[in-house]
């Protein structure tokens, strides 16, 4: 006979016994029982696979999201790495930090300018706080900041080529367009609170003229925005379909933007880069104080020496608190806001109690017969062009001496130690634009494409050559990688 397959047995204390002749009913009982093992084996070995299977299944984001039920910890988003844990921005950064040249600008910035962009990020502590504030404020992403680094590595004093002025490099007319005052007394291109609202004003402006495109409104900033509009219509055709900020990088390829313009916003993105991560980039980082004042308003005419020494500062401090006040003294005609340390603006109150003799900064001095400037400052133990800070309207005859019987004002030492030896803040110098091409003869049209130029918004500002600081971000960078317009000591950076 054939064997039938064998079928597991349930184990038994007992001896094997040989079967009784009787046997039938005992056999059919052990082959129930053999059965019902088998059952529970088979589940018991289903259960097993299910088990193992289940395993499996889950993946280690479940794993950790049920242990973060246990023990109170947020679940990662899913395809979450490393890279979360990293520094974020509120500008598009990620995107384009392959691009070719957000990598040379990395590379410059973490090099040969490493030094400079180090001391920049020093100074955005002490003013960082107040700027995103108020690009908070503006409706702006507070990451806009790093426009400020590489339009003048955060110096209130720093200025182009083209004139353009202080931390967001102004040009006068621009400037007086966004709300600041710009005169032969008072320059808030130069005062850091003052500029950065202003420069809220106008970027907001700008982002809302292209579409919500910040990249669009930072090249706008730094070219113009007619440039950027007639490039955006005139290569509407080829940028069908490209939207958000890929709209910059688009036009950017077709060169219509100047040289500094299109490398404008790598530099942003880059400045971006290593900001939030410089020790990656081997930069060590020192923090300065907050910037922080109390205020006080003192009457016209008042000198900045006697102010500091009212509440018990130095005149470089005060100078410090108030880039804008150009000539030592608060300006005639109103009274002024100015700024002292904090805790001293108790003590600056009393300013207004002291008598006039002791707190005005120059004194009238009417001019006599033969008088010149360069007499009149010797007399005074100051400087000609000293003296020329406080009478810009002074009237010469051709001998070059004063006309006799007008006011001069002639201020104290300590008056002119607390000013400024800065240019007329009036002044504005445009780059001069390549002239039309020749009509070709046989068509009548022109041989070449013209240059859309322009004024741009009056701007010149935000990205000029800048001429001040020692090695400003644009210097650092002007050979191989263009500056942007010709305005702004950029932090283009150096020269490659």
């Amino acid at each position: 006979m054939g064997r039938g397959p064998l079928v597991p047995m349930a184990a038994s204390s007992q001896p094997v016994q040989s079967p009784a002749p009787v046997a039938t009913s005992s056999a059919r009982d052990s082959m129930t029982a053999a059965s019902a093992a088998a059952a529970v084996s088979a589940q018991a070995s289903a259960t097993a696979k299910a088990t193992d299977s289940a395993r499996r299944d889950v993946s280690p984001t479940e794993v950790l999201a049920e242990a973060s039920k246990v023990f109170g910890a947020p679940p990662p988003a899913p395809g979450a790495d490393s890279a979360a844990s990293g520094p974020s921005w509120d500008i598009d950064v990620r995107s384009y930090e392959t691009h070719d040249r957000v990598e040379f600008f990395v590379r410059i910035f973490s090099g040969r300018a490493k030094d400079d962009f180090a001391a920049s990020l020093k100074r955005q502590s002490r003013y960082g706080s107040m700027i995103r504030q108020r690009l908070k404020a503006g409706g702006l992403p507070e990451d806009m900041i790093f426009l400020a680094l590489i339009e003048s590595w955060y110096d209130p004093h720093a200025y182009s080529s083209a004139a353009a002025v202080g931390m967001w490099q102004f040009m006068t007319r621009t400037a007086r367009g966004s709300g600041m005052r710009v005169d032969w007394w008072i320059d808030e291109r130069r005062d850091p609170v003052r500029s950065t609202e202003g420069a809220v004003r106008y970027l907001k402006g700008l982002k809302d003229q292209f579409g919500g495109s910040l990249y669009l409104a930072a090249a706008a900033y730094n070219g113009g925005d007619g440039r950027v509009s007639r490039g955006l219509a005139l290569y509407a055709d080829d940028m069908k379909g490209v939207e958000g900020e890929d709209r910059f990088f688009s036009l950017s390829d077709t060169k219509y933007l100047r040289p500094q313009t299109r490398d404008y916003v790598p530099k942003l993105i880059a400045a971006a880069l290593i900001g939030k991560e410089p020790a990656r980039y081997g930069m060590t980082v020192d923090s300065a104080q907050p910037f922080a004042y109390d205020s006080v308003t003192v009457p016209p005419l008042t000198s900045m020496a006697v102010i500091a020494t009212t509440v018990g500062a130095s005149i470089a401090d005060l100078k410090d608190l108030n880039p804008h006040i150009l000539r030592g003294t608060t300006p005639p005609g109103d009274p002024f806001l100015v700024r002292v340390p904090v805790g001293a603006g108790s003590l600056a109150e009393t300013i207004a109690e002291l008598p006039a003799a002791d707190r005005m900064a120059v004194k009238r001095v009417e001019t006599k017969k033969g008088e010149s400037m360069a007499s009149m400052a010797k007399k005074a133990g100051i400087s000609a062009k000293q003296l020329g800070w406080y009478n810009p309207k002074v009237e010469r005859l051709k001998s070059g001496n004063l006309r006799a019987g007008q006011m001069i004002l002639v201020p104290t030492h300590g008056t002119v130690n607390a000013a400024f030896d800065v240019p007329d803040p009036s002044i504005e110098r445009f780059p001069k634009r390549p002239a039309p091409k020749a009509k070709s003869a046989k068509s009548g049209k022109a041989a070449g494409k013209k240059s859309a130029g322009g004024k741009a918004s009056g701007k010149k500002p935000a990205g000029s050559k800048a001429t001040v600081t020692k090695s400003s971000p644009k210097k650092s960078a002007a050979k191989k990688s263009p500056a942007k317009k010709s305005s702004a000591k950029k932090p283009a950076v150096k020269k490659p």
